[in-house]
């Protein structure tokens, strides 16, 4: 999917956060972190987890993966410019899957009693669950996203 979109390229031409791209690229630092997040990783640290995982570097055909610390290094860049390219470069993405849904008029996403678990304990409209997990709800995220784009959303 990350080459059917075209997200390497486009991420290395929107971002340019690397003063010199040896031996990763911008879009090696953020597909490194959403492999993480993808694969269960809360923290930076998560990334050597799968960093060294052979089987997982071959599904990705990749012959390396940054490490953590160099991922921190990479998010140490990030100002509030760089963040909102980010930001815009992910809703422009989301509106790629859309286009490759595959003929379907209706996507049904059921996260009715989806808690979305954050670390932190003062962000924003978080609150404990019932398992004692801190949290959000994920789908207040998107609504706005969704009247913005003019897709019918029903609650």
């Amino acid at each position: 999917m990350v080459g059917r979109l075209g997200l390497v390229e486009e991420i290395n031409n929107y971002l340019d956060l690397l003063k010199r791209n040896v031996p990763y690229h911008d879009s090696d630092h953020i597909l490194n972190m959403a492999y993480n997040v993808m694969t269960g990783g809360v923290r930076l640290q998560d990334i050597e987890n799968r960093r060294c995982d052979e089987v997982f570097l071959n599904a990705l055909g990749a012959e390396r993966l940054p490490g953590s610390t160099t991922a921190g290094d990479f998010t140490r860049r990030f100002e509030d410019a760089a963040i909102e390219q980010l930001m815009d470069f992910v809703n422009r993405t989301r509106e790629k899957v859309w286009a490759f849904r595959g003929g379907f008029e209706i996507a049904l996403i059921d996260v009715d009693g989806t808690i979305a678990p954050t670390i932190g304990k003062c962000k924003g409209g978080m609150d404990i669950s019932y398992t004692g997990i801190w949290g959000y709800h994920p789908l207040p995220d998107y609504m706005e996203w969704f009247r913005r784009k003019e897709l019918h959303f029903v609650p």
